[in-house]
């Protein structure tokens, strides 16, 4: 059995084929970045939802409540067919994230301090801090 090399192909088919790739590189750029951008924009609603209910008791009502609409915003986007207004929704909500990143700090910080003795800030006192001088006595007796 021997196998050669040759497309079945009349070279006129490849050459239209070649054009036909090369008219629609633009197109296909640009589902590939919508894609991207879904993709992109349905992970984001994922994690901040679980990051939501991750930390649920740590957020103040107001901020859950703003942060989830604009999780909702970012869905109902998703749903539809306009890649501006998943975009645009993608951006709001990347925005609006850092609010709840700064809640959840902001408790931890008032847990810590709750949490630490009356006069003993970070878990110390001052009382043990000594004042001292090194002195090296070796170099005195030669």
């Amino acid at each position: 059995m021997t196998s050669s090399g040759g497309s079945a192909l009349p070279k006129e088919d490849v050459e239209r084929m070649v054009k036909d790739a090369e008219e629609h590189a633009a197109e296909d750029k640009k589902r590939r970045e919508s894609a991207e951008t879904r993709n992109s924009a349905e992970q984001l609603a994922y994690s901040i939802e679980k990051l939501i209910k991750d930390n649920d008791d740590k957020l103040p009502a107001d901020i859950k409540s703003e942060v989830q609409g604009d999780v909702d915003a970012l869905k109902s986007a998703l749903a539809g067919d306009d890649d501006d207004a998943v975009k645009n929704a993608f951006d709001k909500l990347s925005a609006s994230q850092g609010k709840l990143g700064e809640a959840i700090y902001a408790q931890s910080q008032a847990e810590a301090a709750a949490d630490a003795p009356v006069g003993e800030p970070g878990g110390g006192s001052d009382d043990d801090v000594v004042d001292a001088e090194v002195v090296d006595d070796e170099d005195e007796k030669k």
